[in-house]
């Protein structure tokens, strides 16, 4: 590897460290009661001041102690250079965010070396934020392949039931077909690609299921590597690795299937028509 296991851990604990002021700023914008909202594409794909301080703050901090690092994040500023890239959305659960469905949010920064997913930091800027009067707010997850994932505590669905989490904005046939091949016990639809892995790792969800190509890089390479560090898996919905390389489209189009454990049951259900609409 171009930079060391040293170059590597030093990374992982800066974007800790960015990953929590991260999850201070998302707060502060909603305590100062202007989120900025403005549409990008849609009335569903939406930017807020969180989302522009936050990736102007994840990027500066990395490019200012990393500076041939390569930086793609969600909001469109410039990458720089060399194989170790960081993904980051600023904000992973924008509309959930607008809405204030406070605990479907997520900042996410997944570094990747060579193609591979090899590093992951998720803060939730409102973790505990229901938990009483004055609640100490807020928490990071991070793992390491090789090394393992820390900051929860890992559990598994009960009873080996078919708990699926999906998209709660971008459903279409694709994603309920899938889903419904896979006889289900329980679906639920909630926001954010980090908070539905974590849902998996915290044994609330069996699979997360997106038959669909609007998910981004930037919002599955964090959550692939926790989920790996913990025995894991996530890949496209035909099962092939996803690849985070600098050169590689942002969309992951072929959609995607995560889950703790039973991964083979899961990916065996998807039928051939969701295949055959979802090109890699």
């Amino acid at each position: 590897m171009a930079s060391s296991h040293t170059v590597l851990m030093r990374l992982v604990a800066s974007a800790y460290s960015i990953a929590q002021k991260a999850g201070t700023i998302v707060r502060r914008v909603i305590a100062e009661g202007d989120l900025g909202i403005v549409e990008k594409t849609s009335a569903t794909d939406l930017q807020t001041e969180a989302d522009r301080l936050v990736q102007m703050s994840i990027c500066s901090s990395l490019a200012r102690k990393f500076p041939k690092l390569t930086i793609i994040g969600e909001e469109d500023l410039p990458p720089e250079e060399e194989d170790l890239v960081v993904w980051v959305d600023p904000l992973d659960g924008t509309k959930e965010y607008t809405e204030g469905l406070l605990d479907n949010v997520t900042v996410l920064l997944g570094i990747a070396y060579e193609g591979k997913a090899i590093a992951g930091i998720i803060n939730q800027p409102y973790y505990n934020y229901q938990a009483g009067p004055d609640p100490v707010l807020g928490r990071t997850i991070w793992g390491v392949l090789g090394l393992g994932a820390f900051g929860f505590q890992l559990k598994e669905v009960p009873g080996r039931k078919h708990i699926i989490r999906t998209t709660r904005s971008h459903s279409n046939k694709l994603v309920t077909d899938c889903i419904s091949a896979m006889n289900p016990d329980d679906v639920l639809r909630v926001g954010g690609a980090g908070n539905k892995i974590i849902q998996l790792i915290e044994g609330k969800a069996s699979a997360y299921v997106f038959a669909s190509p609007g998910c981004k890089k930037w919002d599955t390479c964090a959550p692939k590597v926790i989920l790996y560090a913990v025995g894991g898996k996530l890949t496209d919905i035909h099962g092939n690795a996803l690849q985070y390389n600098k050169e590689v489209k942002h969309m992951n189009s072929a959609g995607f299937l995560a889950t703790l454990r039973n991964y083979d049951y899961y990916v065996s259900r998807v039928p051939e028509s969701v295949k055959n609409a979802l090109i890699p």
